[in-house]
């Protein structure tokens, strides 16, 4: 998977901008990422705050994990 250029507080800090009222094509602007960037960050990240999203990267590591252990092909019922 790609490495962002962002980290998730600074991904936190443009949606708060947003949310104070700066315009989004401004932001994108300043910010160098497309709109499409930024819609897509505020429909995953909407709403949450730092440590809501450390929680959701431990149970995406965790998942990824998981899935390597017990491919999708893989049936536990016998």
């Amino acid at each position: 998977m790609k490495k962002s250029r962002f980290t998730d507080s600074q991904i936190l800090g443009v949606l708060k901008q947003a949310e104070a009222g700066t315009p989004v094509p401004e932001l994108c602007r300043t910010h160098g990422i497309s709109s499409a960037t930024f819609y897509k960050w505020r429909s995953k990240y909407g709403g949450m705050d730092a440590s809501m999203i450390s929680q959701m990267k431990a149970l995406e590591e965790e998942n990824r994990r998981l899935k390597k252990i017990f491919p999708s092909g893989f049936n536990c019922e016998t």
